[in-house]
């Protein structure tokens, strides 16, 4: 009761020592003023600065949206000078997650990149090939949209499962088009037609086996499934589209970039035919005689 009235707090005593060593008492009003008002019943500090802490939880909506809301109102506030907004909790970590999740995918692309060159022997034909990448987040734009999912840490997961296996259908297309160039000496449209038309079946052998197997998840039955859901729906439709869009962009793309690559040769003064499409003609290579080859190393 005594804190609750000023006149009880002003007799509060406290002992001062004064300069010649002795100590005295003093009423508390005579060195302080005690009026009445609200103030915080704890005062937290984070580095070394007062903080008020706002907790809320999400229910029936999901966290992305929630602070989207949040943040759209937070932007019409004017602040005291002094005075900063900062995140933590959920939304701290789901940012660091995504972050994390986007390098990965980042170094995941230039490796494929790196293999690609190695493998090809050029540096412009794997580009070619990663196109078909950005072609695989149309179907999983369109596939969370339509089941009502959320772009969150599965669906991720799903994007970087992508990576891999939509360039799986591109590399066959190129690989089968260069092969059928440097053999049997096609054009670089017929090639590119033959590639299309006898690679077409194990590509649709695979994605279909590969949905048939992602369906499960993508249902989302049973404990947890729910959480995994949006990878399945993520790969499915990603898978989708860059299947039937990879048949189409990838052997224009390609064609065009072969093109280029021939114009700037020629440009240089380099001879861009590499290929078994360019042979000899006949007549233009003299064989040589019997013996001449003995005698020559002779």
């Amino acid at each position: 009761e005594a804190r609750q009235r000023s006149a009880d707090l002003e007799q509060l005593p406290l002992i001062v020592q004064n300069a010649n060593g002795t100590s005295s008492t003093l009423p508390l009003g005579q060195i302080a003023t005690i009026k009445q008002g609200l103030g915080p019943a704890q005062i937290t500090h984070l580095d070394a600065d007062p903080v008020v802490t706002v907790q809320a939880n999400t229910s029936g909506r999901d966290l992305t949206s929630v602070m989207k809301d949040i943040n759209a109102r937070i932007a019409k506030m004017s602040l005291p000078p002094g005075v900063r907004l900062t995140q933590g909790g959920e939304v701290d970590s789901q940012n660091e997650v995504f972050g994390r999740i986007f390098a990965a995918l980042g170094i995941a692309v230039m490796l494929m990149y790196l293999i690609l060159v190695v493998q090809f022997g050029s540096f412009l034909e794997p580009l070619a090939i990663l196109i078909s990448l950005p072609l695989s987040l149309i179907g999983v734009m369109l596939a969370l949209m339509i089941t009502g999912s959320t772009i969150n840490i599965m669906s991720l997961i799903g994007v970087i499962l992508l990576m891999g296996i939509v360039a799986k259908n591109a590399i066959l297309l190129i690989d089968f088009a260069k092969w059928a160039r440097e053999r049997d000496g096609l054009s670089r449209r017929e090639a590119i037609i033959q590639a299309g038309a006898i690679r077409l079946r194990p590509i649709m052998m695979t994605t279909l086996a590969l949905i048939a197997g992602m369906i499960p998840v993508a249902l989302g039955r049973g404990e947890g499934a729910e959480f995994r859901a949006p990878l399945g729906r993520a790969v499915i439709g990603g898978v989708i589209t860059s299947t039937v869009l990879t048949l189409i962009v990838i052997p224009t793309f390609y064609e065009i970039m072969d093109e280029w690559r021939e114009w700037v040769m020629r440009k240089f003064g380099m001879d861009p035919k590499g290929t078994a499409e360019h042979r000899a003609p006949k007549g233009a290579v003299t064989p040589l005689p019997e013996g001449a080859l003995s005698s020559a190393q002779s």
